[in-house]
């Protein structure tokens, strides 16, 4: 069966339409919530965030998120997951109510900031909650189309909540009340997301089976079983030298990204516009996430086939290559459309390093140890992203304008290119092609 025709299959199977219908409306009100924060943090006329407090803020967001990760599943493989999609809507709606006030008044960030790491913590539950149940909703044959064409959807329908929020922002204005409004609006989504969970599903049906449960184990051991599993992962990882040596790659590939990324919002906040808050700087930092997304989507359309005809380890090259290439061309001038154009490039990059990466631990590391691997990779990627963002806010100024930052890590780029050239030259990430066109 070609693509199209599991495709329809999919989407013929009532399960995964209301499972979808769950996922998006969760979504579509984290990209509200998200929105508010964010607009309070950057624009709020009433806030002067620094570039360390920004950075600061999504150490404090992200990293309990990554590490929180690998654990969920004690929970997932316990509990019925119809009632966790359920019962972890319905809490996200209840904190953003305290949370949204807190932005509405003006409250000091650290207030908020507690909220919003709640709501996002228990994000991790309702993400890995739809991923688990998905087998349930489709055949194993369709299994793979589901797994690409939920998260993309989802994805797009953050993105839809993230742009209605800045038209409603457009519409009401940018202060603290404001944001708080735009917030509120997730409560809504979360609600809705509740209830269709509960209604669309018996209380069994999204699993866990009897043979997936692990109620004869205390949560404790298994919380200690899973911190013994990670080490035996990275343990497994380092036997797996190609697999690690790109992971290495990526983890600075990711830091050299987040001191990127702190300098893009600082040009666009303070450089580009002194007042910091305008139309124009939303604009700008607009123009720039959706060139990074159209990035990220074409790095995932041409792997593949460039994976297929190049080889991996080529295309990892050329890729970094590539970047640092476009980061001296592009980064330098300091104008506002080629900082946009460089980010397109640097998303395209990130993405096929990462499916590249992906594909290789799936081929390299045994089964009884991929899923550990993967959880290790995914707080790693979180991380290493956060680190550059701190890193950058201590040596970037105000302004977030640095010929001698830029360069610098145009210079890391290509001496990461260097590196991985001479490291894999004789553990490459694998050896044979793993894409097909039902794929």
């Amino acid at each position: 069966m070609h693509t199209e025709g599991h495709l329809r299959a999919v989407f013929r199977e009532s399960g995964f339409r209301r499972l979808l219908a769950t996922r998006l409306t969760s979504q579509v009100a984290d990209g509200f919530f998200q929105a508010g924060l964010a607009g309070t943090l950057l624009f709020n006329p009433n806030n002067q965030t620094s570039a360390m407090a920004v950075a600061t803020g999504f150490a404090l967001l992200v990293v309990p998120y990554s590490i929180l990760g690998p654990y969920v599943g004690v929970f997932l493989d316990r509990w019925s997951r119809r009632n966790i999609l359920f019962v972890a809507n319905i809490v996200r709606a209840v904190l953003v109510v305290p949370t949204a006030l807190l932005i509405g008044f003006g409250s000091d960030v650290w207030l908020y900031s507690t909220g919003a790491l709640l709501i996002i913590a228990v994000n991790r539950f309702i993400l890995a909650g739809l991923s688990a149940a998905q087998p349930h909703v489709v055949t194993d044959e369709n299994l793979v189309t589901a797994n690409s064409i939920a998260p993309t959807l989802g994805t797009a329908a953050y993105t839809t909540g993230i742009g209605t929020a800045a038209g409603i922002r457009l519409l009401i204005g940018d202060s603290s009340a404001d944001y708080g409004v735009i917030s509120s609006i997730a409560v809504v989504g979360y609600l809705a997301a509740a209830l269709i969970a509960r209604a669309s599903f018996p209380v069994a049906a999204l699993g866990p089976d009897e043979s997936e449960r692990h109620a004869d184990r205390s949560i404790t051991a298994e919380i200690g079983r899973i911190t013994r599993g990670m080490a035996d992962g990275v343990r497994h990882l380092a036997e797996r030298r190609g697999a690690a040596y790109l992971m290495i790659t990526q983890g600075i590939y990711r830091f050299l990204y987040g001191v990127l990324t702190i300098a893009t919002l600082q040009l666009f906040r303070v450089y580009f516009d002194s007042g910091a808050h305008s139309e124009k700087a939303i604009g700008g930092l607009a123009a720039v996430f959706v060139a990074g997304s159209i990035g990220g989507l074409i790095g995932a359309l041409i792997t593949p086939k460039l994976t297929r005809r190049f080889g991996p380890r080529m295309w990892v090259l050329v890729v970094l290559c590539g970047v640092g290439a476009d980061i001296v061309v592009f980064g330098p001038p300091f104008v506002q459309i080629l900082l946009i154009v460089a980010t397109f490039v640097l998303n395209i990059g990130s993405q096929s390093l990462k499916i590249v990466l992906d594909t290789s631990i799936q081929i390299s590391c045994d089964d009884q140890y991929r899923g550990r691997v993967f959880s290790f990779n995914d707080t790693a990627f979180n991380v290493c992203w956060v680190l550059g963002q701190l890193v950058g806010a201590m040596v970037l100024p105000d302004d977030g304008k640095s010929l001698a930052v830029i360069i610098a890590i145009a210079v890391g780029y290509l001496l990461l290119a260097g590196g991985y050239a001479l490291a894999s030259r004789r553990h490459t990430p694998y050896d044979r092609p793993s894409w097909t066109t039902t794929q």
